[in-house]
């Protein structure tokens, strides 16, 4: 459900439509990266998938376009309007094998529809300080023979070449502000050691994902974030409002000066676990 707080949910990124906007453009930039994984598991037509915090639902589309009109999507998120809105797109484009419902996947209950096929979760365990647990509830609703695939950021690798002050006190910023809602920005690396304290065992494979862009096309795409997560930094006495601008308009300034350093953006990392069949 859409709140006031920013990270009541947990999720320090806020409900702003501007918000739901990077999700989407985020999500989109991830596409191949995500689809050459699934393309890895082989996903058949007819299976029934999970999305968990599915957000826009831009992954829900590639899985639906997978599993055909004879499978099963299910979208789960926290954000009742965002769900709501999810849902109403992806049924007016034809995906009407498509769901998606309300849920915490930090209540200590089974996931919703379980098991499935596909358990799937992106940039999800990086905002929950109870990972671990929802990792372990994702691996539940896994069926035999079915497959937990999980992707996440390892923000560290954030670079610019040559090195700008500027972009490195931007993200400086972000991740003072995610770090102190308790997200991990390290969670991607971290997801063979979270796979091991959730039980699962070692990921049968792991993949690591960037992507190399000019700093003029990283640019917004870093201040969106910085304004997404700046009530919650506000909030800690992180930054002042003032500091931020200060620091945006001198990023833009120098962008604008050099717009074609190469800039190397977070490394998304996935683990998966084929979970064995019951004779197995």
């Amino acid at each position: 459900m859409t709140t006031t707080a920013p990270d009541l949910d947990g999720y320090v990124l806020g409900h702003s439509p501007q918000e739901y906007e990077r999700l989407r453009a985020q999500a989109r930039s991830w596409s191949r990266a995500t689809e050459r994984l699934l393309n890895e598991l082989g996903l058949a037509p007819g299976a029934r998938c999970l999305d968990a915090g599915c957000g826009p639902g831009e992954t829900m589309r590639l899985l639906a376009d997978r599993v055909g009109a004879a499978g099963e999507v299910l979208g789960i998120d926290l954000d009742g309007a965002l769900a709501e809105a999810t849902r109403f797109a992806l049924h007016g484009e034809g995906y009407d094998q498509c769901d998606v419902v309300v849920h915490d996947v930090t209540e200590d209950v089974s996931l919703p529809r379980a098991p499935f096929d596909l358990v799937y979760a992106r940039l999800l365990l990086f905002h929950l300080p109870q990972r671990v647990a929802v990792l372990r509830r994702l691996w539940d609703a896994a069926a035999p023979g079915g497959h937990l695939l999980v992707q996440d950021y390892d923000l560290r690798g954030v670079t610019v070449l040559p090195a700008l002050p500027t972009l490195d006190e931007v993200g400086e910023l972000i991740i003072a502000g995610m770090t102190a809602a308790r997200c991990d920005v390290y969670a991607g690396a971290r997801l063979p050691l979270l796979f091991a304290e959730a039980g699962i065992g070692e990921p049968d494979g792991t993949d690591v994902a960037g992507r190399l862009e000019p700093v003029a096309s990283v640019a917004p795409y870093l201040e969106a974030t910085l304004r997404s997560v700046l009530p919650a930094a506000l909030a800690r006495g992180i930054v002042t409002q003032a500091q931020a601008e200060d620091a945006l308009a001198a990023l833009r300034h120098d962008v604008l000066a050099d717009p074609y350093r190469p800039t190397v953006l977070p490394l998304l990392i996935g683990a998966w676990k084929r979970k064995p069949d019951v004779q197995e």
